[in-house]
């Protein structure tokens, strides 16, 4: 059965988990950069880091798919968000269920991991969004800030690593229950 995983990384978490869960099931991980052409797969894994409220590249990698082709969608998001706050979980379901069709929203299983940041090497644009971020929090009352929110502020100009590879195993018992892997 033709299955692949893909990965959407800028700093590099979601190459971290895609590279340690091919590893586990033998699946080929490549970047969404080099993609092949995806209308043949049967399983596809999509691992993608969260970025100003979606998953970095899922829409164009999944525009135009047809959702009969496959048989298996999952896609775990990477973020610095706790996946275990219920308020977290949805803000990011709502947000992929703008980026991708109804269809295959409808038939994917969805995963959440977390992520890390390294302040030092954020890109100047990326340094600048959190900034600004991390200001109009300051002019906000902590009593009304989100869970996300308290994140933003405890981890701000900091190195942070929240990965941990042993998350993945809810994604590789859902992947051996087909019988061609």
């Amino acid at each position: 059965m033709k299955s692949i995983i893909l990965y959407g990384s800028q700093y590099g978490s979601a190459r971290r988990y895609a590279q340690a869960l091919s590893t586990r099931t033998g699946i080929q991980a490549v970047s969404r950069k080099d993609a092949p052409p995806l209308s043949d797969m049967k399983i596809l894994v999509y691992i993608g880091a969260l970025y100003a409220g979606g998953v970095l590249g899922l829409s164009r990698t999944l525009r135009g798919l047809p959702s009969q082709n496959i048989q298996k969608l999952l896609i775990a998001t990477v973020g610095l968000a706790d996946p275990e706050i219920p308020q977290n979980r949805e803000n990011i379901r709502n947000a992929l269920q703008k980026q991708i069709s109804p269809n295959l929203y409808a038939k994917a299983k969805i995963f959440h991991l977390r992520g890390a940041i390294d302040y030092r090497v954020l890109s100047w644009k990326h340094r600048t969004m959190m900034a600004l971020m991390h200001r109009s929090l300051q002019n906000k009352p902590t009593e009304k800030w989100s869970e996300e929110d308290r994140a933003l502020m405890e981890t701000y100009s900091k190195q942070v690593d929240f990965v941990d590879l042993s998350s993945l195993q809810p994604i590789v018992n859902e992947l051996k229950q087909e019988p061609d892997l």
